[in-house]
């Protein structure tokens, strides 16, 4: 399936530029850190539970560093396009979109490369509940779909799999997390979606409509996987590059020491 676009432009405007807030200059005690030279598994054990109190804490914000309250997220708008001929073709729009789930993220595993200091992140949430307005033209499977009105999304007991793509960068003293790309792939447990006033607000092909789609959820979920990675990944890189970029990786990893270039290949200075 070809992935034309998916535009999300206003998610920079839920997640601050780094630049307008200052950094935190002291340790926060929500922060765990960790020592990336001891033997493998202490450190991802430690990792783990490291980021899972990370994650415990941001959904509620951070004026400090211009993060949003995350549980429930507001985002006012996104436009998804996609076509070529797979299983889904849409044209679809979303405004005053309300995302719930992220305070219950649990962390499975996390795990930082001693050389690139990628994350590779597996977490658990029990559910993500989209609301928001909708205007839809397109196919999924075999439904031909024309709408405009309120939709909800139901989505249970994902397991997302997240690569994080890191540069250390190093100023101001600390060294930092620079995340440029986000790689997910996920599995869902369950889904339930409604979208009103579709047809025109034809009630009977609306009912019928709502109701294949929720029958048929597992293959739905599949067609719609790369429109639902893309979203998630651009959420997940607004969330980590306003945390990373505000918070020290000192704080996280202890044993960094003194800047060395040649130890870290990947350091860039700012």
């Amino acid at each position: 399936m070809l992935l034309c676009g998916l535009i999300f432009s206003t998610i920079w405007a839920v997640f601050s530029v780094h630049s307008v807030y200052g950094f935190i200059d002291q340790q926060p005690d929500y922060i765990k850190t960790c020592m990336i030279k001891q033997p493998r598994d202490i450190f991802i054990n430690c990792s783990t539970h490291s980021v899972q109190g990370l994650f415990t804490e941001i959904p509620k914000g951070n004026p400090q560093i211009g993060l949003e309250i995350l549980d429930p997220l507001k985002i006012p708008a996104l436009k998804i396009l996609q076509g070529g001929g797979g299983p889904v073709t849409v044209n679809a729009s979303l405004s005053d979109v309300t995302i719930l789930g992220f305070a219950n993220t649990k962390i499975l595993y996390n795990s930082v490369d001693p050389k690139t200091y990628d994350f590779y992140t597996k977490l658990f949430l029990p559910r993500l509940r989209i609301d928001g307005n909708y205007e839809l033209l397109g196919r999924i499977l075999v439904i031909p779909l024309r709408g405009k009105g309120v939709c909800w999304f139901d989505a249970q007991n994902l397991t997302i799999n997240v690569k994080s793509d890191v540069i250390m960068e190093k100023h101001d003293g600390f060294h930092f997390f620079n995340v440029t790309q986000v790689h997910v792939d996920f599995s869902v447990g369950g889904l339930k979606l409604h979208m009103g006033n579709l047809f025109d607000g034809i009630k009977a092909l609306e009912d019928s409509t709502n109701a294949y789609l929720n029958e048929n959820w597992r293959p739905v979920a599949e067609s719609l996987s790369p429109i639902l990675s893309k979203t998630i990944e651009d959420i997940m890189l607004g969330i980590l590059k306003t945390v990373f970029d505000n918070i020290p990786a000192d704080y996280f990893l202890g044993d960094l020491g003194p800047y060395d270039e040649a130890e870290i290949p990947k350091v860039l200075l700012a």
